[in-house]
């Protein structure tokens, strides 16, 4: 830990056309010399030779470069005259991720495929959210998801997104029946842990055999007191009524008014350290502990303390992952791509731009090499537009009677203008208000309070997995630690795609953090932990990984100055759509909830995005982004 780190995000976002030249071999070759430029466009950094971002290591996800315009806007910050490009066309939309690509798939399905369509996104890389980790580990490509992980919703996908994982090519049942293999670690004998940190707990402990070896057993090892022991065995095992003489619906009240910390506290008074054990337990699903949960929501994502309380089964509101034993709340197939969701939005890329992304199904999909200089050609019916942030849209005339909406987006730092029959806003939702200033008060007020959850996925390339191996390890929660869940890249084979086998093989690690405040409404805590995510540097993050996986795996051999050949830290202050939350939130009619009011047509201008479904799933994403089409299209 006392050797100096090396390693630097030394490129990322607008950097790119600057240090391209000096870097050519971290991007791969593209098929064809990139498009000429606009004669009043500039080339960018897409159009250069090689551009390949998936490849790039450091800060990921909302990089240097792809956010402080907004944040300029935010403030105020006004630009010079813009360069008017002279472009027209059937549609603009503003974001790239699956949502805007979803848009643009189904408005060429609704009217032409020879329909204009102009797709600006603010990163270096299309998706959004679902991004693309790609790594060649001794020669062999590795993939890890950056951002959305797998097809799943607590409810059953609709026709339109499941139409389109069809139209897509994308068969959910053969696909999880022929590539998942989410038991090839319980094969190799490989189980859960739980690891207690000396400063929450008093000592460092790892503790190997979470779900599978005698309960009574793991907590001796752990370093609690003979209460807090006895206290989560209740927790885990007892079939205890807390609230004795309450019918279940009374009883789902309230526990929907009353957080899992709560009820571990107040109702089960269990001692303090079960608390600490306890309180990330929901980050991964909510990105907030147990003090900013219902324990509504925690029963229904199938946490411990209520096998005793006879609640009915049922559908409960933002539940995630449909948990064993509540399959009749009618949650969805889930498949895990390699890369995540980033394979949907390449499956989208190359429906709309064939020439630029190879093959023909979702199993090649994955392998494919995306030549970034072919996705804005000149002439082409699709375009889309990396490192361009848009900053103002407005109707050319009354909004009833606007035959056009106006684009001004930023481009190397300098304004340009497009202009189009209809627009797309498939950005977030939260800063739309500043884009279109024009909106009415009482929509950008609804559209303020949609407050995304911030969070981080990292992924950590390893010389090998010995270590894990040694410790008959593949996963980790760790309640107290900088990251509190990681586990080994899950083993999936698709396509020429092939997964590690052996342990002497390079892996990826994907690990979890999701800054918050415990103690603050769900919001404030993410307003608060979005701010601490824009100022952490990238030094810290990769000082506290390697902090925190040599010291949980240090009986195994790890040595993170040896075994660690590369980090992307995907930073997203802005993450998970927000969601309906009974703790704070009030509880309101369909018709007056934010999203909904939010969303609301303007004109020639639709909104689209998970956060106007206010569900943070990729259906929900999809459906959006056809609901806007629809308005338009009206």
């Amino acid at each position: 830990m006392d050797q100096t780190i090396t390693r630097r995000d030394f490129m990322n976002g607008m950097a790119l056309s600057a240090g391209i030249a000096a870097s050519g071999s971290l991007f791969a070759s593209p098929a064809t010399a990139p498009a000429p430029p606009l004669s009043s466009l500039p080339a960018g950094a897409q159009d250069a030779y090689g551009y390949y971002p998936p490849l790039l290591t450091g800060m990921r996800g909302s990089h240097p470069g792809s956010f402080e315009d907004a944040h300029a806007l935010r403030d105020g910050q006004s630009w010079p005259p813009a360069t008017d490009t002279g472009e027209e066309y059937d549609l603009i939309v503003v974001g790239g991720g699956i949502s805007g690509l979803s848009a643009a798939h189904f408005y060429r399905a609704q009217t032409s495929s020879k329909s204009r369509i102009l797709i600006l996104d603010n990163h270096d890389d299309f998706g959004g959210h679902a991004k693309r980790n790609e790594f060649n580990l001794d020669g062999h490509l590795n993939l890890l998801n950056g951002g959305t992980l797998e097809i799943d919703s607590p409810r059953p996908y609709g026709p339109v997104a499941a139409g389109l994982l069809k139209t897509l090519g994308v068969d959910v049942p053969a696909l999880i029946k022929s590539t998942q293999n989410e038991k090839f670690y319980d094969g190799l004998g490989l189980e859960a842990g739980a690891f207690f940190d000396r400063e929450t707990f008093g000592a460092d402990k790892l503790v190997v055999g979470i779900g599978s070896a005698p309960l009574e057993e793991l907590l001796r090892q752990a370093p609690l007191s003979d209460r807090a022991r006895n206290d989560i065995a209740q927790i885990e095992t007892a079939q205890i009524d807390y609230l004795p003489g309450t019918s279940s619906d009374d009883k789902k009240q309230r526990l929907s008014r009353l957080s899992y910390e709560a009820f571990l506290r107040d109702i089960v008074k269990v001692d303090p350290a079960v608390l600490k054990f306890y309180h990330a337990r929901t980050m991964g699903e909510w990105g907030v502990g147990t003090d900013a949960v219902s324990a509504l929501d925690c029963w229904g994502f199938g946490m411990p303390g209520f096998q005793g309380m006879h609640l009915a089964k049922g559908s409960i509101a933002r539940m995630g992952f449909t948990p064993a034993g509540y399959a009749d709340t009618g949650g969805s197939y889930r498949l895990h791509f390699p890369d995540g969701n980033a394979t949907i939005a390449r499956l989208l890329v190359r429906d709309l731009i064939p020439q630029a992304v190879p093959g023909s199904t979702s199993q090649d999909i994955v392998t494919a090499r995306v030549n970034y200089g072919l996705l804005d050609r000149t002439g082409a019916p699709v375009r889309l537009r990396l490192n361009s942030i848009a900053i103002h849209t407005r109707h050319l005339g009354p909004v009833q009677a606007a035959q056009q909406v106006e684009i001004t987006y930023l481009r190397g730092g300098k304004p340009y203008t497009a202009r189009a029959r209809g627009a797309v806003l498939a950005c977030y939702n939260m800063m739309i208000p500043y884009l279109c200033p024009d909106l009415p008060a009482p929509q950008k007020d609804a559209l303020h309070k949609l407050v995304k959850t911030p969070l981080v996925y990292t992924s950590v390339a390893l010389r090998n997995w010995q270590a894990f191996d040694k410790l008959k390890l593949h996963r980790v929660y760790a309640p107290g630690s900088y990251h509190t869940y990681f586990h080994l890249n899950a083993h999936v084979d698709i396509g020429a795609y092939r997964s590690t086998k052996s342990p002497k093989d390079p892996i990826l690690v994907h690990m979890v953090r999701t800054p918050c405040k415990p103690g603050l409404p769900e919001h404030d805590q993410n307003r608060a932990g979005r701010a601490e995510l824009l100022t952490t540097t990238f030094e810290t993050f990769e000082r506290n990984i390697r902090d925190q996986l040599g010291r949980t795996l240090q009986e195994g051999g790890f040595d993170p100055a040896r075994d660690i050949t590369a980090i992307t830290v995907n930073r997203w202050p802005h993450g998970y759509a927000p969601e309906y939350n009974p703790l704070f939130d009030p509880e309101l009619p369909e018709a007056q909830r934010p999203y909904v009011l939010g969303r609301a047509q303007f004109g020639r201008i639709a909104i689209a995005n998970s956060d106007a479904g206010g569900g943070a799933y990729t259906d929900s994403a999809i459906n959006q982004g056809h609901r806007a089409v629809r308005e338009l299209l009206r």
